[in-house]
């Protein structure tokens, strides 16, 4: 830990806010995707030692990202406590997420980089945490792999001696239903331990090829519409609205035919 290091703390986290707002989150998802899905090939998070500093980083498609985040976290590592930078203009407006795991930054600024670097590591430094990174820096469409990455997730990873970096690629489609599908692939991680002596151009490469592999892998995927291709970890709402599916059911009673809510077979 370095002097500057010591001026940062993790960030407090309210823990009956948190627990009050996944039980919102939950059922918000459900009334607005048609699953949250993950691959199957995707790489098994659970080799990952619980007490390693974990920085996940993912691209950035949509508003939606932040909340997805937070529902993946829980779901992929219950036992670690969320985090993740974010404008802190946003935060300012949004007050409530700062009990939440979500720190503020200062964009395009020296200061605003330096404080990004301390509170990030002060967060890494504490066990039994998860830092949550969107490197793109920006509303990015998946299909723009041109993009260079903002340096700082690879000037914090150059700093590191030990822990994992795991990519993440989201995707929201709309496939057969209604609603999207939010879709997503864990890539293969890098081991900070085997990169000690990477620069922070090496750690930029690194950063980048793995995460546009991931992304390109998951796209492949979602290109098939194979719904066997992914495991379904959170169902959301059938149908295509209150009025249409009352007029269905009313018509499947006086038929004497099932009704059924989904309009596709995919991801049920």
């Amino acid at each position: 830990m370095t002097s500057e290091d010591s001026k940062a703390s993790r960030p407090a986290v309210s823990g009956w806010l948190q627990e009050g707002f996944h039980r919102f989150l939950t059922p918000y998802l459900r009334r607005h995707f048609h699953s949250i899905a993950i691959t199957r090939d995707s790489w098994n998070v659970s080799l990952i030692p619980e007490q390693e500093p974990l920085v996940v980083i993912a691209n950035h498609p949509s508003w939606w990202d932040p909340l997805a985040a937070h529902y993946l976290n829980r779901r992929l590592f219950p036992q670690r406590q969320f985090f993740a930078p974010i404008d802190a203009a946003a935060l300012e407006q949004y007050r409530v997420f700062a009990k939440l795991g979500f720190y503020g930054v200062t964009m395009n600024s020296t200061a605003g980089a330096t404080a990004f670097l301390q509170q990030s590591r002060a967060i890494l430094m504490s066990q039994g945490t998860s830092l949550w990174l969107t490197p793109e820096g920006r509303f990015a469409d998946v299909r723009d792999h041109a993009a260079t990455l903002m340096p700082g997730t690879a000037h914090l990873c150059s700093r590191m001696q030990h822990g994992w970096v795991l990519p993440i690629a989201l995707e929201y489609a709309f496939w057969e239903e209604r609603l999207p599908e939010c879709l997503c692939k864990i890539g293969t991680p890098l081991r900070i331990s085997e990169h000690v002596d990477a620069t922070k151009a090496d750690w930029q490469r690194l950063l980048t090829a793995r995460l546009r592999q991931t992304q390109t892998e998951l796209s492949a995927a979602v290109v098939t519409r194979d719904s066997e291709a992914f495991e379904n970890i959170l169902s959301g709402i059938r149908g295509a609205g209150i009025l249409y599916d009352s007029m269905r059911r009313l018509k499947s009673l006086l038929t004497g035919t099932q009704f059924k809510a989904s309009h596709g077979e995919k991801l049920p």
